[in-house]
């Protein structure tokens, strides 16, 4: 009597445990942001650099469209640690289906599959983007690297008005139909879902019927397991197998009818991307050292910069890991770019005047803001290969800019 009573108890725990499970599958939480800042501090600063990124709307209509353009620099000291991106993929970071991505391009060139990037090279991007629904989103750059992950850019809150019950996706095959992906086949789909959902509940009703856990578990133990299944389980388990097999041959045969013309999943690499050309560069920096203070929350570079150029130039940015820091004095930002990832006045440089041809100094280069603990760069110091890595960008006295990259150990200094 006590058997059967802990054996139904633990029935009733397994069926509360199936209906909870089938509730976590149904229930889709809301996310607005992403996770960006648990992303290792070394991957963001020594894989993928992103930087003029432009985000062309902050403010959308359902079925309307936005571009997010810019360029990003594949870093010629990538961390052996992470796999190169021999194969990688454009893509953005949103948080679910809120837009949709009608097209993607690398160097002005069509990139709907992976493509192979090269090291050290710099690529022009953009992103098409259709507004799917309503609310406030986080937009992030992303590229998808194989056997890297995802590598995250900047992301800058997007807002989308409207109604999502007014979203169409319309698209025209290659026979010349035109259909709504948004709704094409939705009720064959509710369908197929609901049958083996069906047929799924029915295979465990029938075994959940008969005593599961503690009689099982005293049968085998006292070698007794062939009697616990009978004749009439045989040919239940039969019956459903031939079943599952006789209704996907049914769907197969019934669908090769329906649709006879198709078309397999295109996943191809594309090679040969072509890089961004910047100017050609007349400044060089040697990195002679730099330490991260953790009370201050700043990184502090001593550099000797050499000017190989015709005309005097200045530091005005260094960005790492999205995060810009700029000398107010330099350079103004006119973009629009997140404020939480731009320290206006967070460079500082021991002397900042213009550098004239020919000209070596060594300056020490200070780059503070909140940002280093609130993106969770800070973190870099506790890595076993502690090493930074980002963008400088000198000006000219035109105001033409280029862009010099470094790459050196940090030590941190806890006083």
């Amino acid at each position: 009597m006590k058997l059967l009573l802990r054996d139904k108890v633990a029935k009733l725990s397994f069926v509360a445990l199936l209906a909870a499970s089938s509730a976590a599958m149904l229930y889709t939480p809301t996310a607005a942001a992403h996770g960006e800042k648990s992303q290792a501090a070394f991957m963001r600063m020594r894989t993928i650099h992103w930087f003029d990124l432009n985000w062309s709307k902050e403010e959308v209509k359902v079925n309307d469209t936005m571009t997010v353009t810019g360029k990003f620099y594949v870093f010629a000291g990538w961390p052996e640690t992470v796999d190169k991106p021999d194969i990688a993929f454009l893509n953005v970071g949103i948080p679910g289906p809120v837009f949709i991505r009608a097209g993607s391009w690398i160097g002005g060139q069509l990139v709907p599959r992976s493509v192979s990037l090269e090291l050290g090279e710099i690529y022009e991007f953009k992103v098409l983007l259709k507004a799917r629904r309503p609310g406030d989103w986080h937009v992030h750059s992303m590229m998808n690297v194989k056997g890297g992950g995802p590598i995250i850019g900047p992301g800058k809150w997007t807002t989308i008005t409207g109604s999502m019950k007014d979203f169409v996706n319309p698209v025209t095959t290659l026979t010349g139909q035109t259909i709504d992906l948004e709704t094409y086949n939705l009720e064959n789909t509710y369908f197929w879902h609901a049958l083996w959902y069906a047929i799924g509940l029915a295979w465990l009703a029938y075994w959940v019927r008969k005593p599961m856990f503690i009689p099982r578990s005293i049968a085998i133990e006292s070698g007794k397991a062939n009697t616990l299944i009978t004749s009439t389980d045989r040919q239940v388990g039969i019956a459903f197998t031939v079943g599952t097999i006789a209704l996907v041959a049914f769907g197969m045969t019934s669908t090769n009818e329906k649709y006879p013309i198709t078309t397999p999943l295109q996943a191809g690499l594309l090679r040969g991307m072509k890089p961004f050309e910047m100017p050609a560069k007349t400044v060089t920096v040697k990195v002679e050292d730099a330490t991260y203070r953790v009370p201050g929350r700043a990184m502090q570079m001593t550099l000797k910069i050499t000017n190989n150029g015709d005309t005097s130039v200045r530091l005005g940015e260094f960005q790492t890991a999205s995060v810009r820091f700029l000398d107010s004095a330099v350079l103004e930002d006119t973009t629009g770019y997140p404020d939480d990832l731009l320290a206006e006045d967070g460079l500082t440089v021991s002397d900042n005047s213009p550098l004239a041809p020919g000209q070596t100094r060594t300056v020490q280069v200070t780059a503070s803001d909140a940002a280093w603990e609130v993106y969770r760069l800070a973190d870099l110091i506790y890595d076993p290969d502690s090493r930074f890595a980002g963008l400088l960008f000198f000006f000219d006295e035109s105001g033409k800019r280029q862009m010099v990259t470094v790459d050196a150990p940090l030590i941190p200094v806890f006083i």
